[in-house]
């Protein structure tokens, strides 16, 4: 951000004045404003780069201040400066939209690497695909607490994209040259998984023939991810309490600790409220890790992103190898009707799948197979499901694929569907009554 202006604003003159000279030994040209109505009045008048401001001001505070930029700037990197340095004010911050945030007292070397952060471009990672507004919205609210160091637990059913969110936070951080590191804590044993997060001693147990490291001294100066966090046992919950409080770790068999340098993710797609109620999960150790929560969406309630990733998931299993095919206008709306059980993982299962049955350069409804059990007649339905489903995608489809005319045989091709099921279906858009396109009103057994 070398040679942009930066608006600096706070009410105590010598420290407004010390960041003023200490920006422009930095090479930034400097505007300051003793409270939030001064800055206001400066950016009506002036374009800067970005806004330093303090959270503790009269009449006007940083936090009343941060609201105003974001009515009129929404695209104005804010930087938060607080003597108040709780964790609920820093995250009302970034919720609010400042992009990061300084304790006081802080380090001139921080402050100016924190306004350099600022001006970075947006990273990207593999597989991260946003188009529709809600995660548009979700992405943005990563961006904006990336650049801290807060625990971020990562929230959502299984498949939507966690892990990749996580790997997105990280290379927005300051630790982006930093490790990255992640370790599933249902997928090691838990005699095993102590040693594996915090490392050991040669002969601490039997097998350990060496010395080695543990994930955590791994992942020192970059971020640690703690994948399936509730799966963790109980008693290695309280040694990682131990840890997160006190930044330090010691190995299996070790008497010396390890002082820690690491950002810690952590992912999990069950509530973690109900594990604490239910006793499975650590209440201090909970509230530890969710210092910034941030809940994914399922892929059935962000459509806008169906059709993109289906295209991304389609070109990453041609791999350059054969051309990529085209999705068909009917397969279209199968994908955007269907509900993904699965999320995102069940997408690219089930590209990779399609693409083996494609033949040729177009992608049809035929050749779409799920991974539910979508070609098995229910056992039963409610009576007012019926009329709930009428209002869904999928029940206008059939109606659609219907009215044009087509035989049973061909609707059901276009559906994804076998006939069977539409036959089902059918049945029971009949028995309430709704008039089905083409039909005589005769019973479709």
């Amino acid at each position: 951000m070398s040679g942009h202006t930066i608006l600096i604003v706070e009410d105590d003159r010598d420290l407004r004045e010390a960041l003023t000279e200490t920006l422009e030994l930095a090479g930034h040209q400097v505007l300051a404003a003793e409270d939030g109505n001064a800055a206001l009045r400066v950016l009506e008048q002036e374009s800067v780069a970005a806004v330093v401001t303090d959270y503790q001001m009269s009449p006007m505070d940083g936090h009343a201040l941060l609201q105003r930029i974001r009515a009129r700037m929404p695209d104005l990197p804010v930087l938060m400066m607080t003597a108040h340095g709780t964790i609920p004010l820093a995250v009302a911050a970034i919720r609010d939209g400042a992009n990061d945030y300084l304790v006081k007292p802080f380090e001139v070397a921080e402050l100016i690497a924190r306004i350099e952060q600022l001006s970075a471009p947006p990273c990207s990672v593999p597989g991260m695909v946003a188009e529709d507004p809600l995660t548009l919205e979700t992405l943005a609210l990563a961006a904006r607490v990336a650049p801290s160091d807060a625990t971020v637990l990562l929230t959502g059913e299984s498949g939507v994209g966690k892990e990749v969110f996580a790997h997105y936070i990280h290379g927005c951080s300051r630790r982006a040259d930093g490790p990255f590191v992640a370790i599933n804590c249902a997928a090691i044993p838990e005699n095993m998984l102590e040693a594996v997060l915090f490392g050991h001693e040669k002969g601490a147990f039997t097998g350990a023939h060496a010395a080695r490291a543990g994930k955590f001294e791994q992942a020192q100066g970059g971020t640690l991810l703690l994948d399936e966090i509730s799966e963790m046992d109980l008693a290695l919950q309280a040694k990682l309490l131990r840890v997160l409080q006190e930044r330090e770790i010691e190995r299996v068999g070790a008497s010396e600790c390890v002082s820690l340098d690491v950002r810690v993710l952590a992912t999990t797609n069950r509530d973690l409220k109900e594990c604490v109620a239910a006793g499975a999960f650590r209440e201090d150790l909970f509230y530890r890790l969710s210092v910034f929560p941030l809940e994914l969406p399922p892929l059935r309630r962000r459509c806008g992103d169906v059709l993109p990733l289906a295209r991304f998931f389609l070109r990453s299993a041609c791999g350059g190898q054969r051309t990529v095919p085209e999705i068909s206008s009917e397969a279209e709306r199968i994908l955007e009707a269907y509900h993904w059980p699965g999320n995102v993982r069940e997408l690219a299962n089930l590209m990779q799948r399609t693409l083996i049955l494609c033949n040729g350069d177009r992608i049809l409804p035929g050749e779409l197979r799920f991974e539910s059990i979508a070609d098995e007649i229910p056992d039963a339905a409610p009576d007012n499901s019926l009329h709930e489903g009428l209002r869904s995608r999928e029940e206008r489809m059939i109606i659609d694929a219907l009215t044009r005319g087509v035989s049973r045989k061909q609707a059901a091709e276009i559906l994804g569907i076998s006939p069977r099921t539409l036959r089902y279906k059918i049945a029971r858009l009949r028995q309430a009554g709704i008039r089905i396109p083409g039909s005589r009103q005769v019973s479709a057994a």
